[in-house]
């Protein structure tokens, strides 16, 4: 659990910390791939929010603090990423693929630890 959670993490850091810094120069994008990229960014706040929130969940999947609460943070962005890949660009399915499976298995492995949420009010 500990290496399926620690790559995850890795993974989710070194992708924010690449976007929030300007790491790298961005490649061309064409297509659907560019209009869907131009929508996010356009807003403003959406890609900082977004990254910095993988950074966080990175952080805490890596450190294993908080890791129940990360696995619910990140889980509507991996739901994405997997759309994305699936629907828009097909050549990222497999670390969506990895992604999605992680999260349920670190989910999965924190399941005792979700039981009050999954209580009736």
């Amino acid at each position: 659990m500990i290496v399926v959670r620690t790559l995850m993490g890795l993974l989710f850091i070194f992708a924010s910390v690449v976007v929030l810094f300007n790491l790298f120069p961005k490649p061309e994008l064409t297509g659907t791939v560019k209009t869907f990229n131009e929508g996010l960014e356009s807003v403003g706040y959406f890609m900082p929010l977004l990254k910095i929130t993988e950074l966080v969940c990175g952080i805490a999947f890596v450190t294993g603090y908080f890791v129940p609460l990360a696995t619910v943070l990140i889980a509507p962005i991996i739901v994405n990423i997997f759309m994305f890949h699936l629907l828009i660009d097909r050549s990222g399915l497999p670390v969506a693929l990895f992604l999605v499976l992680a999260n349920i298995f670190v989910a999965y492995y924190y399941r005792d630890r979700y039981a009050g949420l999954l209580q009736a009010a």
